[in-house]
């Protein structure tokens, strides 16, 4: 098995090695080489394969699907691991979107509303809805993007400390909610539910907001089964998801990730069945089979760089 743990091309200059991608900067270009690293507890825990060809095409994609929105910046996708990128200055907001009442963590819209907030992102929510629910519509929740730790804030906060002016804000939340609306839309043809994500924007020479990093993979969205989900609810029980979850919890039953040096090995069942769902989840957002890539695939990335120009 061919498995895209990392690259190191020279011809391309330094090096920024993200959770999952390997950046190349090229000056007012970027080279994006998304690989197989699998992330969680804030370090690497397993390499999946395929995952970083899934991501891509599937980002690639909706970049195409959603053009007509907003300008996005990928200039080329020269590998089916690689995106050409237009540089662009970085938003520091992540412009979170939810369309339905749910989520675990300490941050999810389903934790506060159960503590007892009720308007979120401007948006009042009625009593006595469930986990799971359908919003009365999609809210606008965005947090800070910084270097340390991302925060929830409100708009005023934001706005008040120098992260957005209150157009650029307004300009993010329209484009957040209409992104939102397209990619519900073409997952609800594909019998999927577009449940929640994030956007990330920049902005180009002239200040016009630019769609840039990923955009509704199964990294940064979640995603649910159409056809299953009314009857789920009804009967009060979780929606059929494509979960992730099964490797993280298996590192928790087996170590603690957060302390211990080195982790072990996860198991190659799991990490399998976790390829095998990055795989189907491509083909169900793309509508075809998934088309594997040559390999071996350092070489093939390097061969299909230097044809683009590099």
């Amino acid at each position: 098995m061919d498995i895209l743990k990392e690259t190191n091309f020279s011809f391309l200059g330094p090096k920024i090695a993200g959770k999952v991608r390997d950046i190349y900067d090229r000056g007012d270009k970027l080279i994006l080489i998304t690989t197989d690293r699998h992330s969680s507890f804030d370090r690497i825990i397993a390499h999946i394969p395929w995952k970083g060809q899934a991501l891509n095409q599937i980002s690639a994609r909706w970049f195409e699907n959603t053009k007509d929105i907003v300008p996005n910046h990928v200039l080329a996708t020269p590998d089916p691991n690689v995106t050409v990128a237009r540089k662009c200055k970085l938003v520091p907001v992540e412009a979170v979107v939810r369309g339905y009442l749910t989520g675990v963590t300490d941050t999810a819209i389903w934790t506060r509303y159960r503590k007892g907030q009720r308007n979120i992102g401007g948006i009042a929510l009625p009593e006595g809805m469930k986990k799971n629910q359908k919003l009365p519509q999609p809210l606008f929740d965005p947090t800070t993007k910084e270097a340390v730790h991302d925060r929830s804030l409100t708009p005023e906060q934001m706005i008040a400390e120098g992260f957005v002016t209150p157009d650029m804000f307004d300009r993010i939340k329209k484009t957040a909610l209409a992104l939102f609306a397209c990619g519900q839309d073409i997952a609800a043809r594909r019998g999927l539910i577009l449940v929640d994500t994030k956007y990330e924007f920049g902005t180009d020479e002239n200040g016009s907001l630019v769609l840039i990093d990923e955009v509704h993979t199964p990294d940064s969205s979640r995603y649910w089964r159409l056809g299953s989900y009314a009857a789920r609810f009804n009967a009060g029980e979780e929606p059929e998801y494509f979960d992730k979850e099964f490797l993280r919890l298996w590192f928790i039953k087996n170590s603690d990730p957060y302390a211990d040096a080195k982790l072990p090995d996860a198991p190659a069942d799991l990490v399998q069945e976790l390829s095998r769902r990055y795989i189907q989840i491509y083909e169900e957002i793309a509508g075809e089979k998934f088309r594997y890539g040559e390999t071996p695939v350092l070489p093939r990335i390097e061969r299909n760089l230097k044809a683009y120009g590099f």
